[in-house]
């Protein structure tokens, strides 16, 4: 019987407090390492020894890969870093592609976890995100009364840009709490409505704890399928509500799946495919230059500032990027190439929705259901509007709809 072979790769978790905080097990990884890799702040914590140390560089990227080749299963290495490595950290870059039988982790307790525990929170109703490196405008689409939140700040001066956000987005009287040093004895808290926040610049290592309160009059979107018209800028060419949530119905997001939005238009079906799940993701293709700046907008506003739009004409635009889970096709049926090119991309499992106005496009999906199977079906909406002091029915286009499953 062999012994097992001991990983090659400790990550440790390390707080606020120091070394006095590591567990005897985290001690002796770092006492036993070849080579240390953590930040200034994190090898300060660690006594002097014999242990070759290297700091991060900024940017991270040439050292993490160093790690991954140079020194991959020569020796022991140990990399601190800040509480859990796994959320947000860096042992998530680290970890992507290796086996499990490489690597171990050794977590302290999360800022996160900590933050909860300040606040009184459950951690598992609170919403964390990170704005290291990441836009403010992902924040959008958290913004519900009553929602909690955990925010992880870029630097010193992220708890005045989030409280000017705030403020500008009509949730200004939600109450910061600033957590400055957490965890450690330096540790300090912050307190103030957004809307009155005055600190020009916290400490650089601080996190944002709040309750979402929305201003008199303020509406917010629901995460459910089917936002109004007026969520979106548009030049006119969007899905309708009532047929784009039919169609994400048929879509179907699931995490971490890929949506290819063909004929984007304001780009209102990868938005919601977006918005479905924090894993999903989504290329937009649209060929009109003025409706790509829409799409780009209504990402940004609706919370899905990672949504990727491509400037061109399809299929011709398809080349060199990775196929989708699912695919809508919401315009240029009549093109020769565009449902061959699609259909041929589509992962196997994959689902494909075509939406359809004109007769034309209309006798297309008739033939494509004939081929390939799948679902076809009519949808007629009709909203009822005011006419003098009674209410008529004004019928929307009808939408003929065919969805289909990849073998």
């Amino acid at each position: 019987m062999t012994e097992d072979k001991q990983p090659w790769l400790t990550i440790v978790g390390i707080g606020e407090d120091g070394w006095d905080g590591l567990n005897a097990e985290a001690k002796r990884a770092i006492a036993s390492a070849d080579i240390l890799f953590g930040g200034v702040r994190h090898l300060a914590h660690v006594p002097e020894g014999a242990v070759s140390r290297v700091a991060w560089p900024s940017p991270m990227a040439s050292a993490v890969q160093e790690i991954l080749t140079t020194h991959r299963g020569q020796g022991s290495v140990v990399v601190l870093a800040s509480g859990d490595p796994m959320l947000y950290g860096v042992g998530v870059t680290l970890t992507r592609d290796l086996s499990p039988s490489e690597f171990r982790v050794i977590p302290q307790v999360s800022a996160f976890s900590l933050a909860c525990a300040r606040m009184g929170w459950p951690v598992a109703e609170t919403v964390l995100v990170s704005l290291v490196s990441r836009p403010m405008e992902q924040l959008h689409r958290h913004l519900f009364p009553g929602q909690r939140l955990v925010v992880y700040s870029e630097d010193g001066a992220t708890p005045k840009h989030v409280a000017q956000w705030l403020t500008s987005e009509g949730y200004g009287s939600s109450r910061l709490n600033v957590f400055e040093n957490l965890g450690g004895a330096a540790e300090n808290h912050r307190e103030s409505l957004a809307k009155e926040w005055s600190t020009e610049r916290c400490g650089d290592l601080n996190l944002i704890a709040f309750v979402c309160v929305a201003d008199a009059g303020i509406k917010s979107f629901s995460p459910v399928t089917g936002l109004p018209e007026e969520a979106f800028e548009t030049d006119g060419q969007l899905t309708k509500r009532e047929v784009r949530a039919a169609t994400l119905a048929r879509l179907a997001p699931l995490p971490g799946q890929r949506l290819w939005d063909v004929g984007a238009g304001s780009g209102t079906i990868g938005i919601e495919w977006m918005r479905a799940h924090p894993s999903c993701s989504c290329i937009a293709f649209e060929a009109r230059q003025d409706r790509v700046h829409n799409i780009q907008i209504n990402a940004q506003r609706l919370g899905v500032p990672a949504l990727k739009v491509v400037t061109g004409t399809a299929p011709d635009s398809f080349e060199g990027l990775a196929n989708p889970d699912a695919i809508f096709i919401g315009g240029g049926l009549t093109s020769e190439r565009l449902f061959e090119e699609c259909w041929e991309r589509l992962a196997s499992g994959g689902r494909l929705v075509a939406n359809a106005v004109t007769i034309e496009s209309e006798a297309r999906l008739a033939a494509l259901h004939k081929t390939h199977g799948g679902e076809l079906v009519r949808i007629l909406v009709a909203r009822a509007e005011p006419i003098g002091g009674t209410l008529v029915w004004r019928h929307l286009m009808p939408i003929t709809q065919w969805a289909v499953v990849k073998p």
